[in-house]
Order: C-alpha cells, then structure tokens, then sequence
C-alpha cells in the first residue's frame, strides 16, 4: 500500500522536525517546507494528501500559499497551524478551504488524531516523544 504523503510548512525548523518525526512514525511519506516558494514546488510535484500550513511565514504568508495551494488543486486537504489568533485571518483560511486550524503551541496527539482522521489513516504505531 502507497503511503500517504504530507506536507509540514512552516518557517520554525523544530516544529518541522518535530512534525517530521511523528508522522513518519505513523506511516506517512513527509515533505518539508520553510518558505511558501518551495511548498508549492513540493505541491506540484509530490501533490500530498494533506498539507499542514503555518499561517504566518516570511515572505508569503499561509493565506497566499493556501491560495495557491487551492490553485493547483482545489480538492487539496490543508490544516492551519498559527501562534496567533487572529480570528479574521481564522476565518479567511477556512474560507478558502482550510478543514481547520490549530494554534500553537498544540497538542500533538490531537495534531495527530485530527491528520489520521481527516486522512482514513490507521496510525502503523504509537508516537513517544524520545522513542
């Protein structure tokens, strides 16, 4: 079985990580991107089953990148992730096709279990920290 593929966006190299380290221990094949230049280079060539997109990155935001993203292809499933909460940036996202957001700092298992849902995934193994 092919696995499912998902890109971490976001400019803080440790949440890529981080990110990176729990859901290849799920099962999935991981991209990552620091800039919304090279996100959608991985968009059009890897097209992920899901994309986890900070909201605020240097250059261009996740707004802009999520507009892109919806470009390429409008059916793309795409989590927001932000340390702010600007309810009216919430809002555009999600009116533009984002399933939902998170704000940091999040609970990585509800990261998690929210991804593995919105994905049909049964997770291949529980995620430790340190494992």
């Amino acid at each position: 079985m092919e696995k499912k593929k998902l890109l971490i966006v976001d400019d803080q190299n440790g949440i890529r990580v981080l990110l990176v380290e729990v859901f290849n221990s799920e099962g999935y094949q991981t991209f990552q991107a620091s800039n919304g230049k090279l996100a959608l280079e991985i968009v059009k060539r890897e097209s992920p089953d899901l994309v986890l997109l900070d909201m605020k990155i240097p250059g261009m935001d996740g707004l802009d990148i999520l507009k892109h993203i919806k470009q390429i292809d409008p059916s793309m499933k795409v989590i927001m992730m932000t340390a702010y909460g600007e309810l009216d940036m919430i809002k555009e996202a999600t009116d533009l096709g984002a399933l939902m957001h998170f704000t940091k700092p999040f609970d990585i298992d509800e990261l998690r279990v929210e991804v593995n849902r919105h994905l049909g995934h049964k997770p291949s193994s529980g995620f430790a920290i340190g494992s």
